[in-house]
C-alpha cells in the first residue's frame, strides 16, 4: 500500500466500527480541516487557528516556481463551471464557496462536487485560484479521492462561463498538517495565473473521524482556449 493511502486504509478497516459516528459527522475532514483555513484577505483569525509555521512534508521551499509567461491572459473575470483532470478521469461541475462568519473558508456540501473559492481570482486571472473538494466520507471515495496521484505535467482544465477553457499544468504536490496549513502559499498571489486544488490526506484519526493533513496540488496556467467559433 502506498504511504499516502495508509490513513485511508485504516479508515476503511474502521468504517464498520465508526459508521454510526461518521453518519453524524458526515464528510468532516473538510469541515474541520479546510474550514479552518484563513484566507489572507479575511483578516486575523482566532489565535488557535493561525498557523505558527509552515511545515510541509513535501513542497518547494519558496512555493511553486513561476512558469513561463502565457501570451494570452484573461481580461474579464468569468465563473468556473466545470473541472476536468484527464489523468484521474475526473470531469465534474463546480459549485462556488465563500467565507464563514468567522472568516474561515467554506467547504463543499456535496462530497462529489468540488467548489471554487469565489473571493479569490477566477481560474486564468493573475493570482491563486483555489478549488476545494472532499477525499472521502463514511460512504466511500469522494470526488478528490485520487487527487494525490497527480504528478508534475498532468493537465487540469477549467471551463469558464464565458466559454473559455483555462488549461493548467501540475507543477508540484504537497501534504501539510492541518495545524500548519500555509494559507499564504495556497491563497496569495505569486505574480502569475495559478490554480491550487485542495483536499484532505495523510493519517486518518479514527478517534475523531478526521484526517490530520491536507493535500495541495499546485498548477500554473499554460493556455486560455477561446470557445469554438470565436474569432
Amino acid at each position: 500500500m502506498k504511504p499516502w493511502l495508509a490513513g485511508l486504509g485504516h479508515a476503511r478497516r474502521n468504517w464498520g466500527l465508526i459508521a454510526g459516528a461518521l453518519v453524524l459527522i458526515g464528510s468532516g475532514c473538510l469541515v474541520v480541516g479546510l474550514q479552518e483555513h484563513q484566507h489572507p484577505l479575511a483578516g486575523p483569525a482566532p489565535s488557535s487557528r493561525v498557523p505558527k509555521s509552515v511545515k510541509p512534508t513535501a513542497a518547494p521551499a519558496q512555493g511553486p516556481a513561476a512558469p513561463a509567461k502565457v501570451a494570452l491572459l484573461a481580461t474579464l473575470r468569468s465563473i468556473p463551471v466545470e473541472l476536468k483532470i484527464p489523468a484521474i478521469s475526473l470531469s465534474v461541475s463546480l459549485s462556488t464557496l465563500g467565507l464563514n462568519a468567522d472568516g474561515t473558508v467554506q467547504v463543499p456540501t456535496d462530497i462529489q462536487q468540488p467548489g471554487w473559492y469565489r473571493l479569490g481570482p477566477s481560474p486564468g486571472e493573475i493570482g491563486s485560484a483555489v478549488i476545494l473538494g472532499h477525499v472521502d466520507s463514511y460512504a466511500g471515495p469522494a470526488i478528490f479521492f485520487n487527487l494525490r496521484s497527480l504528478v508534475p505535467g498532468d493537465m487540469v482544465d477549467v471551463s469558464l462561463a464565458d466559454g473559455v477553457t483555462a488549461e493548467f499544468k501540475v507543477t508540484s504536490a504537497a501534504m501539510y498538517l492541518k495545524t500548519s496549513f500555509p494559507d499564504q502559499l495556497v491563497y496569495a498571489s505569486h505574480g502569475y495565473s495559478a490554480l491550487q486544488l485542495v483536499t484532505c490526506g495523510g493519517t486518518f484519526d479514527a478517534r475523531t473521524g478526521h484526517y490530520l493533513s491536507n493535500t495541495v496540488v499546485y498548477t500554473s496556467l499554460v493556455a486560455l482556449v477561446p470557445p469554438v467559433g470565436a474569432p
